[in-house]
């Protein structure tokens, strides 16, 4: 416990000092760590940071860091609904770039997750990785009965140093938590409780394994795409073994044109397959999770990111779409509002103002000319302004939907998407609102409907008879009024304390004249009094500064440009 301690010391000075170096000293004086650590550093700011902005000086941060914090901005960058867009850019191209564990290191791992050798395991096993992360490289393999593989290994010792980093990551998020001003919305604690979830599901592969069995069920008989198969006897926590798919990445592949049309119409319909039948779609589809083969045929790699939406989500999703489609301002703030959580009572009307400039600015016709990048972006970045918390599952499909339609553009920026999409978008609308399916939302308004039409009376009565006995209580919440209260509190406080100082020293004044119980020549009664004047003094200048300090705006930070 007490060298874990010193370790996780170490690591905090370290992380202030690599901080420091980047341009955020002011960030790590304020929240205290320098004299948590021993004493602050002088630790000069790299010329480049100077010239660099603030998002770009983040990233710069991260990937020094390490791993941990790598993965950190990595899964950052699908929270478009947390940060502003200029950081979330930068995070996109976040790459893990670290060294290959060694060959011996690998088979000392895959031997531990299955009590075997790998030559008993494997025909072969090359021990060159094909890529390597921070989490985990992938070799490539072949099975005693000649089938070809990969195999995805954890990296030796990964998962102690995570944990210790997590444990940094926890202790650093409580002391920001009272520094940044949008903390209003999503507090520092709350970000590394999510981060510290999601990457403790990534080291178990059991889970990723999962997921490609899922999606593989879900698209057997869908043609045009193909899903690896999990070898679930050489998987384990720490090894994730799939098929091998020969074929090159689609940012390398080789198309004519209707090959291109082909793909793009491929990717495009099973998207809202996965969306709206599988409930679970691919959260990051870039260019090098998809392999192209020969048909042609579209294969989904890495399932490490997936997203899952629930019925309802389904239902809102379309409601959205189509507001957004139709230009109707009004139903995007109506919705957002709805599905959110606001902080506080949101003004509806200045909101649906800035949606409909939205829409105007990011809607032409055609899909070459639409910048949904920005418009998702600047959706959500109005949210957090309004101080409406959107669902992390929201803003990881906005993500999603962005690579994919940068994907689209790149493939076939003269797609026909409306064409493609309205007989799929009129089929949910008849599917939802058939009165024959009870599963119908229009079934489960009507059932609605008729229980508030059969309560109504009953709940008007009650409150009728509870204003006749007198018994009628309303209950009203003012932000200003709690606001109020605090300061009276605070200012009864401050007030009792300079009476009580007072009344000490006037009885100081009184001890020493007096001069009773004397201590080495000292009367004792005029220290005390000293002392409790002091402490008084010193509590309420304490709480008065502490009261008077400002929060700092990641977004105007960020969006700064040093020059």
């Amino acid at each position: 416990m007490l060298r874990e301690a010193f370790q996780d010391l170490n690591r905090l000075r370290q992380i202030a000092a690599i901080a420091a170096r980047h341009g955020f000293a002011d960030w790590i004086e304020r929240s205290g760590v320098w004299a948590r650590v021993g004493g602050k550093q002088d630790v000069a700011v790299d010329e480049a940071a100077r010239k660099a902005s603030g998002a770009k000086r983040f990233r710069l941060m991260l990937a020094e860091l390490g791993p941990t914090f790598v993965k950190l901005g990595q899964v950052l960058s699908t929270r478009a609904d947390l940060l502003p867009a200029a950081i979330i850019e930068e995070l996109c191209t976040l790459q893990d770039q670290v060294p290959p564990a060694p060959y011996e290191h690998v088979r000392a791992q895959i031997q531990a997750a299955f009590g075997r050798d790998l030559t008993e395991l494997f025909d072969e096993f090359d021990p060159e990785p094909l890529a390597a992360a921070s989490i985990a490289q992938v070799h490539r393999a072949k099975t005693k009965d000649g089938q070809e593989v990969v195999v995805k290994v954890q990296r030796p010792g990964i998962a102690e140093q995570i944990r210790g980093d997590l444990s940094v990551l926890h202790y650093l998020a409580r002391l920001l938590e009272a520094v940044i001003e949008e903390l209003a919305v999503y507090s520092p604690t709350g970000i590394i409780e999510q981060f510290d979830r999601a990457v403790h599901e990534e080291l178990d592969f059991l889970s990723e394994a999962a997921n490609v069995r899922a999606f593989h069920k879900n698209h057997v008989d869908r043609p045009g795409l193909k899903i690896p198969k999990v070898y679930d006897d050489l998987t384990g926590r720490t090894v994730l073994t799939l098929e091998f798919i020969r074929a090159p990445k689609l940012s390398h592949a080789n198309l004519d044109e209707r090959s291109r049309h082909a793909l793009a119409k491929t990717m495009l319909e099973d998207a809202f397959k996965q969306l709206f039948e599988d409930g679970l779609f691919h959260a990051d589809p870039h260019p090098g999770n998809l392999l192209v083969l020969d048909g042609p045929v579209l294969a989904l790699i890495d399932f490490g990111l997936v997203g899952r939406v629930t019925r309802q989500m389904q239902d809102t999703l379309v409601s959205l779409v189509l507001a957004v489609a139709l230009k109707d301002s009004e139903s995007v703030a109506r919705i957002l509002y709805r599905v959110g959580a606001p902080d506080s009572r949101t003004n509806l009307l200045a909101f649906k103002k800035d949606i409909d400039e939205l829409l105007g600015a990011y809607l032409p016709s055609s899909l070459g000319q639409i910048d949904s990048r920005r418009l998702v972006g600047e959706l959500l970045d109005l949210a957090v302004r309004y101080r409406i918390r959107v669902p992390k599952e929201y803003a990881i499909l906005g993500r999603a939907s962005v690579t994919l339609e940068g994907v689209l553009r790149s493939l076939a920026p003269d797609l026909p998407i409306g064409e493609l999409v309205l007989p799929y978008a009129k089929k949910l609308l008849a599917d939802r609102y058939d009165p024959a399916q009870l599963q119908g939302e229009g079934m489960k308004a009507l059932l609605r409907l008729q229980t508030a039409a059969t309560e109504l009376p009953l709940q008007l009565q009650q409150i009728l008879l509870d204003l006749e006995a007198g018994k009628f209580t309303v209950t009203v919440k003012a932000e200003q009024m709690e606001s109020l209260n605090d300061n009276l509190r605070a200012l009864a406080v401050v007030t009792f304390a300079g009476l009580c100082a007072c009344g000490f020293i006037i009885g100081t004044f009184i001890a020493f004249a007096q001069s009773p119980w004397l201590v080495f020549g000292v009367p004792l009664l005029g220290l005390l009094g000293v002392a409790a004047t002091v402490f008084l003094f010193s509590t309420a200048v304490v709480r008065q500064a502490w009261s008077g300090l400002r929060k700092v705006s990641l977004t105007r930070f960020f969006g700064r440009r040093r020059s």
